[in-house]
């Protein structure tokens, strides 16, 4: 339930992450995730979590 709540307050990592760092953040820092270390696992980058149980 606490982690259900958290994700539905903040958002994922990739919402997150766009509405402060990426290309349509409000702070106009644009670092774009495609093709970094700062994409998720499956696309080729370091971003991982474990399953929570």
């Amino acid at each position: 339930d606490w982690a259900y709540n958290i994700i539905k307050k903040v958002g994922n990592y990739g919402e997150i992450y766009d509405k402060y760092m990426g290309d349509g953040s409000s702070e106009g820092i644009g670092i774009p995730r495609a093709g970094t270390a700062n994409a998720l696992w499956t696309n080729g980058g370091l971003m991982y979590s474990p399953p929570f149980r």
